[in-house]
């Protein structure tokens, strides 16, 4: 039995264009103040208190089916997950959501929050991205100079919640970072949150989770600059098993992680 996620042979589906192809292009890393490195740090570190360690995105449910039963099959799920879900949903909106905030164009803000709620697959999924987008803003108004941020008011105002994206884009943008480096910061919080359930769900030893890690670190890049490139009617949110097995999640009997 497989992952549940299958594996791409060669990964022909998602080939991520290179520098000199048209669209693959991305703009470079600029280089980084210490104070900006160590924002990206703070807001990738689970210790942030939005809660995303308390989310397994419908892993425990691959685990209780038995899709995920160990080392393997964990790496293969998350890689899988990174590359057709945020690699092609959220990470595409939080970069143009930080450019968005950066110019100060609320109007284009409030059109990339509705679309992260509206491409949500399962309840379980908007409720998370809906959580942790309002805990970030309330993070973010303890922040010096939070209570002369127009988008900060905009950010919270937004119906029916700020999301998780949009609210680290302005997160981000308030830092001085560039987008790149945002989506970097974005994902690799993302995997250490995933990471960290694995451990707990499958079970797995902490250095299993260190490879699985290491894993998902190495193909960031090249999610990260394809993000970067893709065309706008290019984004989706399209990973059926996953939604299945989140919608499964929702009402599984004994469960360690919040749905």
């Amino acid at each position: 039995m497989g992952t549940g996620l299958r594996p791409v042979p060669g990964f022909p589906m998602l080939a991520f264009p290179t520098r000199g192809q048209a669209g693959g292009q991305s703009p470079p890393l600029r280089p980084m103040t210490d104070t900006v490195w160590l924002q990206l740090m703070w807001l990738a570190s689970p210790a942030l208190p939005v809660g995303g360690f308390s989310y397994s995105e419908a892993l425990e449910a691959a685990v209780d089916a038995g899709l995920v039963r160990g080392e393997d099959e964990a790496r293969g799920w998350l890689v899988n997950q990174m590359l057709l879900g945020p690699a092609r949903a959220d990470l595409p909106v939080l970069a143009h959501a930080h450019d968005a905030w950066q110019r100060g164009d609320l109007a284009r803000a409030t059109v990339l929050n509705e679309f992260v709620a509206r491409t949500r697959e399962t309840h379980e999924l908007r409720l998370q991205g809906e959580q942790m987008g309002r805990s970030l803003v309330e993070w973010l108004r303890n922040q010096p100079g939070a209570d002369t941020d127009p988008r900060l008011a905009h950010l919270a105002a937004l119906a029916p919640s700020p999301t998780w994206p949009l609210a680290f884009a302005l997160a981000t943008a308030r830092a001085q970072a560039s987008a790149a480096q945002a989506l970097h910061a974005f994902l690799f919080g993302w995997a250490e949150n995933l990471v960290q359930a694995a451990l707990k769900a499958v079970p797995l030893g902490q250095l299993a989770g260190q490879r699985i890690l290491q894993a998902l670190v190495a193909r960031m890049p090249e999610a990260i600059e394809r993000a970067l490139a893709l065309p706008e009617d290019d984004w989706q949110a399209f990973a059926p098993r996953l939604a299945i097995a989140s919608a499964r999640h929702e009402t599984q009997y004994s469960r360690l992680f919040r749905s």
